[in-house]
């Protein structure tokens, strides 16, 4: 059993950054993944990592996030910079060997959740 636990949301101005931390015993999972939810919306798909180091990004934060992971420090992140009010929503991480599990959104392992919210 794997245990995530996501830190680094709060409160930012638009225009702002935030980094989000995964920590949990990820060195040995292929695939982890970024879900937000913002509310009276469906969860989706942020971005993706595998331990091959193939990365993906929805079309919605594409050069504005980076998704990187540290195996070394069982930590896996999510550098955001110039937010949007668009991007606030409870974010969490995700991971299972299966890349196609995380895609669909039923990662074996998820996180609790950090809120991240965008506002002046």
């Amino acid at each position: 059993q794997v245990q995530l636990a996501e830190s680094g949301g709060g409160l930012v101005q638009p225009g702002g950054s935030l980094t989000l931390s995964c920590v949990g015993e990820i060195s040995s999972i292929h695939a982890m993944g970024w879900y937000r939810q913002a509310p009276g919306k469906q969860r989706e798909l942020v971005a993706t990592i595998t331990n091959g180091g193939a990365i993906t990004y929805d079309d919605s934060v594409k050069g504005r996030f980076t998704i990187h992971r540290d195996n070394a420090k069982n930590t896996m992140y999510l550098q955001m910079n110039s937010l949007k009010p668009e991007d606030t929503a409870v974010y969490y991480c995700a991971a299972d060997d299966s890349y196609y599990f995380v895609v669909s959104g039923r990662a074996a392992y998820w996180g609790q959740g950090t809120q991240v919210t965008v506002s002046s």
